[in-house]
């Protein structure tokens, strides 16, 4: 289970990674940046933590699936970079009043990494009851309903606002830092 576990951290560590410039590398597909970071919000950097957890699902589903926790362990997963992300970013910014990017980039990995071993403790658990786990099902279907909807919807908060554009959602977006524009020829 380790070895899936440190597998796991690894994939969704290099699937985020890329999720955050999917969304300029595709010449700013809507339907990717329903999954990818669109603007620079903290937001956005979530979903870059969330996206590949999802995606995952995938995968551990076929391992872990029959594990009667299975459904609380992903809840848990994708419960912990929506508090680890803001808790470390929030706290650093009130004492620098700068972004790091140093630490913007360590508090991403360190989220997947204690979601990835909360998942893996939570599967080690006992058993819970039949109940539980049809909750904990419904509460990462209500999760990912919630995550579409704020992407398309965000609330008018300061984890959903652009620090660069201060906007919200696909409207935020700038190319001021897109590398992937052609620029024009002057």
């Amino acid at each position: 289970m380790l070895v899936n576990t440190i597998v796991s951290i690894i994939v969704i560590s290099l699937v985020g990674t890329l999720a955050h410039f999917l969304y300029d590398i595709t010449r700013h597909n809507q339907i990717i940046g329903l999954f990818t970071a669109v603007n620079e919000s903290t937001w956005e950097h979530i979903k870059i933590a969330l996206t590949p957890t999802l995606l995952w699902s995938l995968v551990d589903g076929i391992y872990y699936g029959q594990n009667p926790n299975y459904f609380l362990a992903k809840l848990v997963s994708l419960i912990i970079p929506v508090i680890v992300i803001p808790a470390i970013f929030y706290s650093y910014r009130a004492f620098s009043k700068k972004s790091l990017l140093f630490i913007d980039i360590t508090m991403f990995y360190v989220a997947i990494t204690l979601s990835q071993l909360a998942m893996m403790w939570v599967l080690l658990l006992s058993p819970i009851p039949f109940w539980a786990q049809y909750l904990a099902c419904l509460g990462v279907f209500i999760f990912f309903g919630a995550y579409l909807l704020l992407t398309l919807l965000p609330l008018r908060t300061f984890i959903f606002l652009d620090p660069i554009t201060n906007r919200y959602g696909f409207k935020a977006h700038s190319d001021k830092f897109n590398p992937f524009k052609k620029r024009k020829k002057k």
